[in-house]
């Protein structure tokens, strides 16, 4: 009985014990993944969503490369392209649907979805397309600073979408033109007309 008992109490005043270093030691390990994500999520509502380009110092480090699949990216060449995203997509929305973090990694599913009112977009004119994409991207962050990125997205997808848009433009255009064929076909028939009566006369 005093041995159950002694038990006892050694479980009751080691459980404190247990919890408190279990607590020290998970912020730890969590505190570098949840700093690591609040950094990703600031790329999407500050660079993307508010157009603040200048927190790309500080939240990108001076190295930062983005690998590509041919080639990559300094961090001048990756933010020219987010600057002319932005301009050519004035109410550009980022949002965020998944991030899963390990170590220094952060892996961001997100969804992309604006309107095409303006220029710099592959080189196209303003189309007034809404335009919607999916895509992942995965960020090593070391020291609260963006270091590479890898980023997948379907940009063909993007350019269907502008076209499909672009698609009633352009038949109303060929309808338009095609009426004015017709129309000058029929004032050169009647030209035609009016000077072969003139010759014969």
């Amino acid at each position: 009985m005093r041995l159950a008992r002694f038990l006892l109490c050694s479980v009751l005043l080691m459980a404190p014990l247990a919890a408190q270093a279990a607590t020290e030691t998970a912020p730890a390990e969590g505190g570098q993944e949840a700093r690591n994500k609040a950094v990703a999520v600031r790329v999407f509502e500050e660079i993307f969503n508010q157009g603040r380009f200048e927190v790309a110092d500080a939240i990108y480090a001076p190295g930062f490369r983005n690998h590509g699949l041919k080639r990559s990216a300094d961090l001048r060449e990756d933010q020219a392209a987010v600057h002319a995203e932005k301009q050519a997509f004035p109410d550009l929305r980022m949002t965020v649907e998944r991030m899963v973090a390990e170590g220094d990694l952060v892996s961001v599913l997100w969804t992309f979805r604006g309107t095409h009112t303006a220029g710099g977009y592959g080189g196209l004119p303003p189309t007034g397309a809404r335009v919607e994409m999916r895509g992942i991207t995965i960020w090593r962050i070391v020291d609260g600073r963006i270091t590479d990125e890898w980023t997948s997205f379907n940009q063909l997808g993007a350019y269907a979408q502008v076209a499909a848009h672009l698609r009633c433009q352009l038949l109303g255009g060929l309808v338009v033109l095609l009426a004015l064929v017709v129309v000058a076909e029929r004032l050169a028939w009647y030209g035609f007309r009016r000077l072969r009566a003139k010759l014969r006369a």
